[in-house]
């Protein structure tokens, strides 16, 4: 949770340490002691903070505000405790939650929202970002079919893609990627921390399910794909990454734990010979 002015922002631990923000003193203890590891969660102990604060006397300015980010992250403790500040804050108080996934939020806390949907940028303009902030970045130009093969990989999300480039992604190596672990090539992405390896094989999952139902893919070409499984293969797959995602920074050896994903990859992409 971040404080400034009359602004306090609450978001998970994992997102604050990775924009370079201070967690508040007793959690940073905790973390750095080892008796829990940063949470991917808004914790209920930074909601109840912010309800205290909404009770505060405002130091500067007309309004406190608090912006919950991304507001999909509380889980339902959190979102109880601010639901009654949520429904009758006191004064200039106002809430901002911002999140991509509003159909996750508690129905009590969406039915006491106003409601503002933003877009994407279009492509043209997602392309010019990307390289004007890759190019100071790397401090380098950046050629726009590199910029367009982290925008693809990214699906379309200029932030997203600005991760693969500080990554140093290569056009090619994504295009390969599909075909290499249908191999049961993990090369490309051996030196990737498992999350990432896992976010790699959700999107392919996801792309192979949306080839299988005609729709257009999102993260790769149709023509970089293998032949996608059956659905029930391929439906049980994403299942099973779904539910390895929930443990995916718990400290199990990270070889293993590739070896096996490498193994059920290439497991479900050779199955459609066997079909």
């Amino acid at each position: 949770m971040r404080t400034h002015a009359d602004l306090r922002v609450l978001m998970p631990e994992t997102l604050c340490l990775e924009l370079g923000w201070p967690l508040d003193e007793a959690a940073q203890k905790e973390i750095d002691d080892k008796k829990r590891k940063p949470s991917k969660l808004i914790r209920v102990d930074a909601a109840r903070d912010a309800v205290t604060f909404t009770q505060l006397t405002r130091s500067r300015g007309a309004a406190q505000v608090i912006l919950i980010f991304p507001a999909d992250r509380m889980n339902n403790e959190s979102a109880n405790t601010l639901l009654k500040t949520l429904e009758e804050p006191l004064g200039e108080v106002r809430f901002v939650l911002a999140t991509e996934a509003a159909h996750q939020l508690l129905p009590t806390i969406r039915s006491r929202c106003q409601t503002h949907v933003m877009f994407w940028p279009g492509d043209a303009e997602a392309l010019h970002w990307l390289q004007a902030a890759a190019s100071q970045l790397t401090g380098k130009s950046v050629p726009p079919e590199l910029a367009n093969a982290w925008l693809q990989a990214a699906g379309g999300r200029p932030a997203d893609a600005l991760r693969w480039a500080s990554v140093g992604l290569q056009a090619q190596a994504w295009s390969q990627l599909p075909q290499a672990l249908a191999r049961g090539d993990w090369s490309l992405m051996a030196d990737w921390p498992p999350a990432q390896q896992l976010d790699v094989l959700q999107k392919l999952c996801h792309d192979l399910m949306a080839h299988r139902a005609g729709a257009p893919t999102r993260f790769f070409s149709a023509d970089q794909l293998p032949a996608p499984p059956r659905w029930f293969t391929l439906s049980t797959w994403s299942r099973e990454l779904f539910t390895a995602a929930r443990s995916v920074e718990h400290p199990y050896n990270a070889g293993l734990m590739q070896q096996a994903w490498a193994a059920r990859t290439r497991q479900v992409l050779a199955s459609v010979a066997e079909s």
